[in-house]
């Protein structure tokens, strides 16, 4: 590292103090103003903007610029323009104006509308957000954007955020005004976004088309060892990963990007990186940053990142736990409980609004987190189930209690903490132990929602929070608006105790992960909407259109194209997993079966030949176990191709999102377990991919080819030769000596 960490943070990022050092005093508050306020930027100060940043952007070797966004395909889009505007014969200047900055043009019709646009209604606009810093990537100025049609509607992830962001500080600015704290002009939302992800040797990345085309593996014998262990949980972190760690941090520091915790996760291959808190929006933005560095400073390693919720089966998958806070513009944080949270009121209206958001929207919260690879981890003892509870530990629940039941709450005070030893520190016990099992826990002054998956933008988790717990609050401060004194202490005390009793339900305590839960939960009548296409019809449902629609978050129109993309999305998801699988057991793992069996005859063969009455059981009995498991698996693969075919052929994606989840996948999931069967009969190397002991242990899949079957030039530019193409060289030997028996029969088919 040439720089200080100081020196190196924020390098890339036209930030705060590159404003102010470039910008004139008058144009610098009028962007203050409309980045604190949200008042609007007029064309003169944007003209003046877009100079200085484009002299700070060619500084730091700046090229092009683009209206970085988030369409509703999950990822950012970015389209590069030069700087460069020619002015005569030979002669040119680098140009960006104040309209540059503010207003972009990207074609709509190529990006998912759900219906909203036609494809050849083309037009579409990216609005620069002055609340997220522009930034240097490679080559090129980023400017962080929203994105919608030319009817204005929303094509974006960002857009409903911003959205959201407004709406949630209305409503909690109101609310604190009636309590007497009329120095606040702004709440903001605040989240700190925890990645989990896994990191795998390229080269047995690129063997494996299922890793290339789902981003999960489709098949896979588990490995002797697991994550039993408990041995990879905040373990030694491997040199190879270290450095991968290092300049990651590099990369994401000098983007501004506060990236403060890493270690390795619960299961092998497994780790996660922990940024600190942000405004909501910013945390979004850097977090599909960090998503993308960690592709890109992982390939530069020899890696591949896996961002899947589920790449492998058996062990833990990968989540992004949503650390969620409101705050001030004055620095208070309105969860945090204080010493007495009894005593708190202000805190308490927050916490009971959060709870009645939780409970009255949970099924949206489920909807937030829903997506084909979501499935797979939600409720598999790794992750919180599908159904949506709150956890407030204990010290909390015991106030809720005595707030429902209007008894007196007597604290336990600060505990010590005395681990025995005198040589250890002593340390102040937190109110609440944390509640990995809760899909929804608060962990001290703040809550955490463990639902979203690792490869999810978090602006949708984040827009149904900040609409949700606005609505709640919305709702108190028509109940205590115009109050005082007295008369307001005992509206706050009324509408505490009948929030805390009408909501009870949503809180739980205890172990998620129980199947015992599960039934309490249905005895509570709290949603269990264990799949994609059983949770998404209730993003349309009318008490949710006219939540979002109240609040001006989404239209109704806005909100069917969202249902219908998602829909889509997931059919699609699964029907490329159902095609992949076809393709990689029909192309490469039946031959490789074929071959293996083959040789197996030809060694019992030999051995019968060489010596006259010599057993041959142990290959008798290995061949008529794989040919029955080869059976299986080929008249299985013929019910899939059925089944694609008829999914192929519906209109209708709830239809075809439901056919998928009930019937394909667990289709797919019968031809896994056979296919799983068989690999571990087979020889590695004569499997057409890396297995789970390559891709979870090693670093290098093929470290050692000589002890491989195959020789070195078999492996052109990483490409492998299955042992069925070598099968056919066999034969072909063969066919060309058996006449003369010139070769003993052994020799076509000792191993190359």
């Amino acid at each position: 590292m040439s720089k200080s960490i100081p020196e190196l943070y924020g390098s890339l990022v036209f930030n705060d103090s590159e404003m102010k050092a470039r910008l004139p005093k008058d144009i610098y508050k009028a962007l203050a103003k409309t980045i604190n306020s949200g008042s609007h930027l007029e064309l003169d100060v944007a003209n003046s903007v877009a100079v200085a940043m484009k002299e700070w952007a060619l500084e730091h070797g700046a090229t092009h610029f683009t209206h970085w966004f988030q369409p509703m395909t999950g990822i950012t889009a970015e389209k590069h323009d030069s700087f460069l505007s020619p002015t005569g014969v030979g002669e040119a200047i680098m140009e960006f104006s104040g309209k540059e900055l503010v207003k972009g043009e990207p074609d709509a019709s190529s990006f998912p509308s759900g219906g909203l646009r036609a494809t050849f209604e083309a037009r579409g606009y990216t609005a620069w957000d002055p609340t997220s810093f522009a930034f240097i990537k490679g080559h090129t100025l980023c400017i962080p954007t929203a994105f919608c049609s030319y009817s204005g509607e929303a094509l974006d992830k960002k857009t409903p955020l911003l959205r959201s962001m407004e709406a949630v500080s209305k409503e909690a600015t109101h609310l604190l005004h009636i309590l007497g704290k009329t120095d606040v002009k702004r709440v903001n939302t605040t989240v700190g976004a925890e990645q989990e992800y896994f990191l795998v040797d390229k080269e047995c990345y690129r063997l494996r088309k299922d890793l290339i085309f789902c981003r999960r593996t489709l098949f896979g014998a588990p490995a002797p060892k697991g994550q039993e262990m408990d041995d990879h949980y905040f373990g030694s972190i491997k040199p190879r990963v270290e450095a991968f760690m290092e300049e990651l941090n590099e990369e994401l520091w000098k983007l501004g990007i506060p990236a403060k915790t890493e270690h390795n996760e619960v299961a092998p291959a497994q780790h996660e990186l922990a940024p600190v808190f942000e405004t909501v929006n910013v945390a979004v933005d850097h977090n599909q940053l960090v998503m993308e560095m960690m592709k890109k400073v992982a390939d530069r390693h020899g890696l591949a990142c896996l961002l899947h919720e589920k790449p492998f089966e058996g062990i833990n998958g990968s989540g992004k736990h949503n650390n969620w806070a409101l705050s001030t513009d004055t620095g208070e944080n309105l969860l945090n409980p204080g010493k007495t949270p009894a005593e708190n009121t202000q805190f308490l209206l927050f916490l009971a609004a959060v709870v009645e958001a939780v409970d009255d929207y949970a099924d949206l919260l489920r909807i937030s987190v829903a997506t084909a690879g979501n499935d797979h981890r939600l409720g598999a003892n790794e992750a919180p189930p599908a159904v949506v509870s709150l956890f407030l530990g204990e010290e909390l629940e015991t106030v809720v209690d005595s707030i429902k039941s209007e008894t007196y709450f007597e604290g336990k005070g600060a505990v010590q903490m005395s681990i025995g030893p005198k040589v250890l520190p002593h340390f102040t016990k937190d109110n609440t132990d944390r509640n990995r099992t809760s899909p929804f826990a608060f962990t001290g002054n703040k809550f955490e929602f463990r639902m979203p998956g690792s490869s999810l933008s978090l602006s949708g988790p984040n827009v149904i929070l900040n609409t949700a717990v606005a609505e709640s609050l919305a709702g108190f401060c028509k109940v205590l608006d115009g109050l005082t004194g007295s008369e307001l202490d005992l509206a706050i005390h009324k509408l505490l105790k009948d929030t805390f009793t009408d909501h009870a339900r949503i809180i739980f305590n205890g172990n998620g992960y129980t199947d015992e839960w599960l039934a309490e939960a249905k005895k509570r009548g709290l949603p269990n909407l264990k799949s994609t296409p059983e949770a998404l019809p209730h993003l349309i449902a009318e008490k949710n259109i006219e939540l979002f629609t109240k609040h001006h978050v989404l239209t109704k129109e806005e909100l069917f194209s969202r249902y219908e993309i998602l829909l889509e999305d997931y059919a699609k998801t699964i029907h490329i997993e159902a095609k992949t699988m076809e393709e990689m057991v029909q192309k490469d793992f039946l031959p490789s079966l074929f071959s293996y069996v083959n040789d197996l005859a030809c060694t019992g063969s030999t051995k019968k030949e060489l010596v006259p009455g010599i057993t041959t059981k142990a290959e008798e009995k290995l061949i008529t176990k794989l040919s029955g498991l080869a059976d299986t698996i080929s008249d299985e693969l013929d019910i899939l191709k059925d089944m694609i075919g008829t999914a192929e052929g519906m209109d209708d994606y709830l239809k075809a999102g439901t056919y998928y989840h009930d019937t394909i996948l667990a289709e797919m999931e019968t031809i896994r377990l056979a296919v799983n069967d068989a690999e571990v009969l087979i020889p590695e190397d004569y499997l057409p991919y890396p297995t789970y002991d390559a891709l979870l242990f090693t670093f290098n899949c093929f470290a050692h080819r000589e002890d491989r079957r195959l020789p070195e030039k078999f492996w052109a530019g990483g490409l492998f030769v299955s042992h069925f193409t070598m099968c056919h060289l066999h034969l072909k030997l063969l066919q060309s000596f058996s006449a003369s028996r010139s070769y003993p029969l052994w020799h076509c088919f000792m191993k190359v």
